[in-house]
């Protein structure tokens, strides 16, 4: 297995204001997002490689096609295959595959497609409605699904149609979603003749942390179309939409086209998705992140006042801090985001008073250094 190279980090030097004082060396330390990271250097000297000479644009040169084929083979099926430059456009046109401007798509409260893609789903499908379903740590099980497709009758004219359910695999919570779980939702989605859409922006996190297979994990438990990710796992820009039933895929290239997706150097967006897969790079990757969020996350939660949220499992944490030890961090050039009480079993009543939730994500390229000198600033922090 070849070995992940690193880039030199420069060493900073700060001085810690509140409420104590000290010098030392440090490194960034950042966990706000694996989005922040650079890209794996195999993926460019591939896209290095793909720079040189000419090749047919659209799609119809050869690294978009061994992309395709990698990802049928790893999904152990043929495929309809579509590379886009952003996870936001293959969602939403996946989404809009199976939906029309009268159509709804189930997904949960928090989803991505809800809260972070700025309409983008409601715009691809002309107008369809997004309906959140309310679930523990930002998965859905199969009694809040049921209710929702209870309130959207097949039908009834002054609604919206049910046309798609979406979920995110692994969650905005970093939860994982069981090929079990995955199944019985849908089983239920079917039943009610609602297609399977599965945001797996996280996809190699997740697979690492359940040591399934990728069929295991999508079609062979009912999932119609997936939006797999690789930007965050170690890419430039590159994800890919894919069909499990080719059919299904028959308007695809004129949705891409009309939305501003068809990339015209598409070897680029090929280049990097099969330097990706190839070898098993991206379990290498997404096996990094989820190992550096190990080390973090046990290092946290040894911290006196420091405790996770609920257990991790992906490159996600989600760690309440006392106000102390926040400060502290941020005052070092720590980065991470504040996450307020989403995902708290009982919510805000969960965060005792001079506390915060914090969202922390670690990616291919986290150093142990890094960690170690954050653990060792909230340690001092929580004195």
């Amino acid at each position: 297995m070849r070995k992940i190279r690193f880039l030199a980090l420069p060493v900073l030097t700060v001085q810690i204001g509140f409420p104590f004082r000290w010098s030392l060396p440090v490194r960034p330390m950042h966990f706000a997002s694996d989005n922040a990271s650079g890209a794996s250097p195999r993926i460019l000297d591939a896209l290095n490689a793909a720079n040189r000479g000419y090749a047919m644009p659209y799609g119809a040169d050869d690294e978009t096609r061994a992309a395709e084929k990698k990802l049928c083979e790893l999904f152990e099926r043929e495929c309809a295959v579509f590379l886009t430059p952003t996870g936001t456009a293959a969602n939403a046109l996946a989404l809009a595959a199976y939906t029309p401007p009268y159509g709804a798509v189930f997904c949960h409260e928090d989803a991505h497609v809800m809260d972070d893609e700025c309409g983008a789903p409601e715009f691809f499908a002309g107008g369809a409605k997004l309906v959140g379903i309310a679930g523990r740590l930002g998965k859905i099980d199969p009694a809040g699904l049921s209710a929702a497709l209870a309130a959207y009758p097949r039908g009834l004219v002054k609604q919206v149609q049910p046309a798609v359910f979406s979920l995110s695999q692994a969650s905005e919570s970093g939860t994982v979603y069981k090929p079990a779980e995955i199944a019985k939702l849908s089983e239920l989605a079917h039943e009610k003749g609602v297609a399977v859409h599965m945001d797996g922006a996280r996809f190699a996190n997740a697979l690492v942390a359940l040591g399934c297979s990728p069929a295991e994990m999508s079609w062979k438990a009912g999932v119609d179309v997936l939006s797999f990710g690789a930007t965050k796992n170690g890419a430039v820009m590159c994800e890919a939409v894919v069909f499990f039933n080719p059919d299904d895929a028959a308007d695809f290239l004129f949705m891409r086209k009309r939305g501003g997706h068809t990339v015209s150097k598409a070897r680029y967006l090929g280049a990097q998705m099969h330097a990706y897969l190839e070898d098993g790079h991206w379990l290498e990757l997404a096996g990094r992140a989820n190992g550096q969020a190990r080390k973090l996350a046990t290092g946290l939660s040894k911290i006196h006042g420091v405790r996770l949220g609920w257990p991790r499992q992906i490159n996600e944490l989600f760690v309440v801090l006392p106000e102390r030890v926040n400060k502290g961090l941020r005052a070092a050039g720590a980065q991470y985001y504040d996450w307020g009480a989403r995902g708290l079993p009982q919510g805000a009543k969960s965060l005792a008073k001079g506390e915060r939730l914090a969202r922390m994500v670690t990616c291919w390229a986290t150093q142990d250094s890094e960690i170690e000198q954050f653990l060792d600033i909230a340690r001092k922090a929580a004195g």
